[in-house]
């Protein structure tokens, strides 16, 4: 559990985040006032539950009624990726950017890492996305050198891997295969590369019990790497980072209040699955109040062998607002992820879930017509059922056509799920 130590750190921020949004957030003070909400009752953390939750709806209906500051004094302006609605403005001062360089650099040496490492970036840095440039800070702040290439390019990292000899490479899990399949192809030697390990964003690796899943497999069966995973959002401003003993992502404890609630918003027990909310501490421009995140993840409590006593949360098993009802089975998308990426044929694909003309959920996956074969999708019938129980359709598309349906200029990720 949180130490005593911390805890008392915690509920000191915690009544100073209640003061600071009661005078300068338009948004906290119109709900206190409705909520008949006295700031002065919540005196410790277990008293969070006097205060209703705010979810994503709130935050993008009253989007500026967040900011509890003149914009005259906005550093940085960003939006959050627009997964699943339109993207949400927010406003960093100066402080709230130092924010981001402190906890990326606790998250960094949280995944082992030292001044002495160089790291190289293969996510973007700029179209108004937090991430990137929390890394670039954090790096700097800890002293660690850094090779800005940003996504893609698979010619471009591999020579500045040999150029530059990173010891850490930051990327989207599900771009690694890509780069080994570009080396094996170009008869670069990356098993003997400078790489020693790999800061995984925005896709989990591991499964609930924390072994890891087919895309953790299929990295580390081919390339002798240590995965780091984290989870972090824009609304957070925070990361979750695992140490090496690879069990959970480490709560910040001066930077975020955590709560996991079940459906009826009560906290889980250990181990239990539920809803991240999170409530942050030390940020001016738009700070979060039990803001529901919609992840769901298992909870830890219990110390973690490496010796830290911070919560730590697993991997992000779904999104409440991405759960699939398929042929009566309930399926979140990293379901469907695992096993696609089980098979090692297909370097590309996207999930593409509908409505059919009854309501109901259709799910489609595109793959690479290189592969459309009777066996083949036989093969994939099989595994789809004998996995999930369930199987979607299959419709094969040009290699060209799906990797331009990923890889969107205008879009930040690649879209390996999309909704229409």
């Amino acid at each position: 559990m949180t130490s005593a130590m911390n805890r008392e750190t915690q509920e000191q921020k915690l009544k100073h985040l209640l003061a600071y949004v009661s005078a300068h957030s338009p948004y906290y003070r119109r709900v206190f006032r409705e909520y008949g909400v006295d700031i002065d009752s919540i005196v410790s953390r277990a008293d969070l539950t006097k205060l209703p939750f705010t979810s994503k709806d709130d935050l993008a209906a009253a989007n500026d009624d967040f900011l509890c500051v003149p914009k005259s004094r906005i550093a940085d302006y960003v939006t959050t990726s627009g997964t699943l609605a339109d993207p949400v403005a927010f406003y960093l001062t100066d402080s709230d950017v130092e924010r981001l360089a402190i906890n990326e650099c606790d998250s960094f040496r949280c995944a082992d890492g030292s001044e002495h490492d160089i790291y190289q970036l293969m996510t973007t840095i700029d179209r108004r996305f937090m991430a990137g440039l929390a890394y670039w800070m954090g790096a700097r702040k800890m002293g660690a050198g850094m090779i800005r290439v940003g996504p893609g390019a698979p010619f471009l990292q591999w020579e500045s891997i040999q150029r530059f000899a990173p010891t850490v490479i930051i990327a989207i899990p599900s771009f690694i295969p890509r780069l080994i399949d570009y080396a094996q192809a170009n008869g670069i030697d990356f098993s003997s590369s400078s790489v020693k390990s790999v800061i995984c964003i925005g896709e989990p690796v591991r499964n609930p019990d924390f072994t890891y899943n087919e895309l953790g497999k299929r990295i580390t069966s081919q390339w002798n790497v240590k995965l780091y995973s984290t989870y972090a959002s824009t609304e957070m401003g925070a990361a979750f980072t695992e140490c090496g003993e690879g069990k959970g992502g480490h709560l910040n404890e001066d930077l975020l209040i955590l709560e996991v609630v079940d459906e009826d918003g009560e906290a889980v027990k250990e181990g239990e699955m539920g809803e991240v909310v999170i409530s942050t501490l030390g940020v001016e421009g738009m700070p979060m109040l039990r803001y529901k995140t919609g992840d769901l993840c298992h909870v830890y409590y219990a110390p973690c062998a490496c010796g830290r006593k911070s919560a730590r949360l697993g991997p992000v098993v779904g999104r409440k607002q991405q759960m699939i009802k398929f042929k009566g089975t309930t399926i979140f998308p990293p379901a469907l992820f695992d096993v696609l990426d089980m098979v090692k044929e297909i370097d590309l694909y996207q999930v593409v879930v509908s409505k059919n003309e009854y309501g109901n959920d259709d799910i489609k996956i595109l793959i690479p017509a290189s592969l459309d074969t009777q066996v083949f999708r036989e093969m994939l019938h099989s595994l789809f059922k004998s996995r999930l129980r369930v199987t979607p359709t299959f419709e094969f598309i040009t290699a060209e056509e799906l990797s331009l349906r990923i890889y969107k200029q205008e879009k930040r990720k690649p879209e390996k799920l999309i909704y229409i």
